[in-house]
């Protein structure tokens, strides 16, 4: 039924409650995981020695990401590939379905709500909108959320 699982990855986040079930997923319909992580290209725009200096942390953020969760994923058996692409998180993750023929996308969510939700919005949730093939949500522990950046949802 699933042959490929997307599973994107917020550069520098170290909580992503999707591994497990990605794990299991991949490891009952034999799927290969391909594990993508956005850096977006807003801060490669700003100018200056300091803005430089964020965009290459953020890269280095997000490729180490990927190869934590592709190592785990490994252990576990599962066929997997990682990859760090620079745009905007939307755009990355919905040419990453195509790109890779991914059948599924399993992505965390903050669950936020109110205000947090309006000014901060959510890739995941933008994600379900415009998929072209089924999203499964994982909420994030509580315990999770105090550690997770701003960009954790992809």
């Amino acid at each position: 039924m699933y042959d490929t699982i997307l599973l994107p990855v917020a550069p520098g986040g170290e909580a992503n409650d999707a591994v497990p079930h990605v794990a299991s997923l991949a490891d009952r319909y034999d799927a290969t995981v391909h594990v993508v992580s956005a850096i977006d290209t807003v801060a490669q725009t700003l100018r200056g020695p300091q803005a430089g200096a964020f965009a290459e942390r953020v890269e280095t953020a997000a490729e180490e990401r990927v190869a934590e969760v592709t190592a785990e994923l490994e252990a576990a058996g599962i066929d997997v590939v990682g990859n760090v692409v620079h745009g905007e998180p939307l755009d990355v993750i919905e040419n990453a379905i195509g790109d890779s023929g991914a059948d599924l996308v399993v992505m965390p969510s903050h669950a936020r709500t109110g205000l947090e939700r309006v000014l901060l919005g959510s890739v995941t949730e933008k994600v379900v909108r415009v998929s072209s093939v089924p999203v499964i949500t994982v909420p994030i522990r509580e315990s999770d959320e105090s550690d997770a950046g701003p960009n954790d949802a992809a």
